[in-house]
């Protein structure tokens, strides 16, 4: 439960940010937070997910891909989970999307978002 409103609170966070700070200034925040360096327990990994899925639910707007990724990544950090949050982008038709890998795995997509868009940044 306490995760759920860790990430109800980092949504309404990102709001306010995007509101009065440019992409530069969230994705150096990003790039900012520390990375631990121990193996990704899978138990966590799933409960962050699930939260930030449950949190996307109740949350009054609709949380794009790159406001989820930051609300997942921070969240996954915050209890020592290695996780990087990936730009990309596809060519025609033009389309980017954010989304989060922990030891290379895409965590909390649909699809295979490996194979559809090129890297552009990991942060």
């Amino acid at each position: 439960m306490i995760l759920l409103f860790q990430a109800l609170f980092m949504l309404l966070a990102y709001d306010i940010l995007q509101a009065v700070c440019s992409f530069r200034v969230l994705h150096s925040t990003v790039k900012g937070w520390k990375v631990a360096n121990v193996p990704a327990e899978q138990d966590i990994i799933d409960r962050v997910c699930m939260a930030v899925n449950h949190a996307c639910v109740w949350y009054p707007k609709q949380a794009l891909c790159l406001q989820r990724s930051f609300v997942t990544i921070y969240l996954l950090r915050r209890h020592a989970v290695r996780a990087d949050m990936v730009l990309g982008a596809q060519k025609l038709p033009f389309k980017a999307h954010a989304w989060v890998e922990v030891e290379g795995r895409t965590i909390n997509e649909r699809s295979n978002v490996q194979a559809t868009y090129a890297v552009w940044d990991r942060c």
